[in-house]
């Protein structure tokens, strides 16, 4: 079991750097013409589909990969003193784990078809890229319900089991109560809950690996 949460841990890492990734690639690098025509737009898309389709794979496929191991980890974690707490937050993990990585298949194939369509028909391509964005964004991209869910259910399962400092949980509780209030529509939201979970994983990940000892002699009394 120490394997596990060492290896749950790294993967906690491991998404904090996949969504610093995201952050960095759409802040510093992604200039979508959103006041160009649909020429323009089409031919941005199709020049950058290579970069695109690598950035949904890391940020949706690969974060979904890592989410798994981590979901995981941490139901082995608290289920000793947080049983249905943490059968409860791991439901909703797999739910997102499921939602995340779908929505990295849907818009790199979505993307492959509105590039293929704009050579003939640009208009109708258009179409199918907004359409494209509206179900990558409900399924997970700006919707963050499910994940902020699964993190509240976590800082309850912890804060019972005493696994982490309160003030790890605590900050959990926050931040995953940005992610349920990204129902409503807003970017701060959806801003808040990533910049705080990159926060949370890196602070999580390390506090897993730190406690691995801790953690196996009470596995051991319990």
């Amino acid at each position: 079991m120490n394997n596990l949460q060492k290896v749950g841990g790294f993967a906690a890492l491991a998404q904090a750097i996949t969504y610093l990734l995201a952050f960095v690639y759409f802040g510093a690098f992604f200039d979508f013409p959103r006041a160009g025509d649909t020429a323009q737009k089409l031919n941005f898309l199709a020049d950058n589909q290579l970069m695109l389709s690598v950035v949904n794979l890391v940020m949706y496929v690969a974060f979904g990969i890592f989410l798994a191991v981590l979901v995981l980890a941490l139901y082995h974690r608290f289920k000793n003193r947080a049983l249905v707490l943490s059968q409860l937050a791991a439901v909703f993990g797999v739910i997102w784990v499921g939602l995340v990585i779908a929505s990295g298949m849907i818009a790199n194939i979505g993307l492959a078809a509105v590039i293929k369509l704009s050579v003939n028909e640009p208009a109708q391509a258009m179409n199918l890229w907004l359409t494209l964005n509206i179900i990558v964004e409900g399924l997970g991209g700006g919707n963050e319900v499910i994940g902020g869910l699964w993190l509240l259910l976590l800082s309850c399962a912890a804060l019972k089991s005493h696994q982490f400092s309160k003030r790890l949980s605590y900050f959990g509780l926050l931040i995953g109560l940005a992610g349920v209030l990204t129902i409503y529509p807003a970017d701060i939201l959806t801003e808040i809950f990533g910049l705080g979970q990159i926060v949370w994983f890196v602070w999580l990940g390390i506090s897993m690996l730190v406690t691995i000892e801790v953690y196996h002699k009470e596995a051991e009394h319990d």
